[in-house]
């Protein structure tokens, strides 16, 4: 059996993105065992994936090295016996842990310095790899070898059993089509449609006949509620009252997903859910909703996209100027 270990990234779109290339792993090595050592938020996600045979918690804050516990952590791991390492995030913390595990075969991208914890270093070609989705599936390759195109875009699948029990457990029906809300968006306030504008949305909706559901994590339970309060007593805020996985069973409900550019996101659109996906400070160009239903609504201005937590210029324009009014006309033509 082929043993591989995979350190997975730290956010949950990006874990989400990373599933073709655990299907390409397994399409190659058709018996392999596929380890993941991955952030505990993002175990729900991966425990929906079929690939994945067992998770182990990364245990470290964001930008800790914490180099001892690492080094036990690595010592601990070598009696797995991996055979290949595939270090996804590029920092030289996240190589440390194979090389300490003495994994014989240890791949990544270059990336910061990590020549010696990598063995199996790739050069990043972003011209020819401009996706995400394509550099996380171009490590499951052999080294100079081409990705398969076209490359399959993520999939998720619920069943009724478990969307019904999510249903239960939260008190909600299925007496009205949906529209799911996904407002927030971990990396900062510039990938964030203003709450006004979702509120006005929601409005529209509802006068539609539509139940409008907001879904995120407790972190974005004040934005919800602020949406609720401008006109929308019937919304229901479910932020902070949902794991991961009743998170992907509400989106697996939905007619409708209007979502900032964030894990939810892309969670909608490997459930192939009809979506629009909002982009001001972020760029479509390498983290696109990737689905045929999802529909990208931004503009195209000359500051954006800026990769900014905030907007460096004070404006917010990205988001402001991209209007209710624009992007009902999309749901209406949707």
């Amino acid at each position: 059996m082929y043993k591989i270990l995979i350190i997975g990234p730290s956010w949950v779109g990006d874990t989400m993105l990373m599933q073709p290339m655990l299907a390409r792993l397994k399409q190659r090595h058709p018996d392999s065992q596929i380890d993941i050592l991955a952030p505990p938020w993002t175990e729900g996600l991966l425990r929906a994936m079929p690939e994945v045979h067992e998770i182990a918690s990364n245990p470290f804050p964001h930008g800790a090295l914490a180099l001892g516990h690492r080094y036990r952590l690595g010592k601990q791991l070598r009696e797995a016996r991996y055979d290949q390492a595939i270090v996804l995030p590029n920092s030289l913390k996240s190589a440390l842990v194979p090389f300490f595990a003495h994994i014989p075969l240890r791949t990544g991208f270059v990336g910061e310095m990590r020549f010696g914890l990598l063995n199996d270093a790739r050069s990043l070609n972003k011209t020819r790899l401009p996706l995400m989705v394509e550099r996380y599936a171009q490590l499951a390759e052999q080294a100079g070898d081409d990705i398969p195109r076209p490359l399959p875009n993520p999939a998720l699948s619920v069943d009724t059993s478990q969307r019904d029990a999510t249903l239960c457990k939260l008190g909600l029906t299925l007496d009205k089509p949906v529209a799911v809300f996904c407002p927030g968006a971990e990396y900062g306030p510039a990938k964030r449609w203003p709450i006004s504008y979702f509120a006005e949305i929601a409005q529209r909706l509802q006068k539609y006949g539509f139940a409008v559901w907001i879904v995120g994590s407790a972190k974005d339970s004040e934005i919800a509620e602020k949406i609720v309060a401008l006109g929308n007593q019937s919304c229901r805020n479910l932020c902070g009252s949902t794991d991961l996985g009743d998170a992907v069973a509400l989106l697996s409900c939905a007619q409708l997903v209007l979502s900032n550019d964030s894990g939810l996101m892309h969670l909608a659109a490997a459930l192939d859910k009809p979506m629009l996906a909002l982009f001001g400070s972020s760029s479509p160009q390498f983290t696109p909703p990737l689905s045929p239903r999802a529909e990208v609504i931004k503009l195209d201005l000359k500051c954006s996209p800026c990769f900014k937590r905030e907007c460096p210029l004070g404006h917010f324009n990205c988001m402001v100027q991209l209007t209710p009014e624009l992007v009902w006309q999309k749901i209406e033509q949707m």
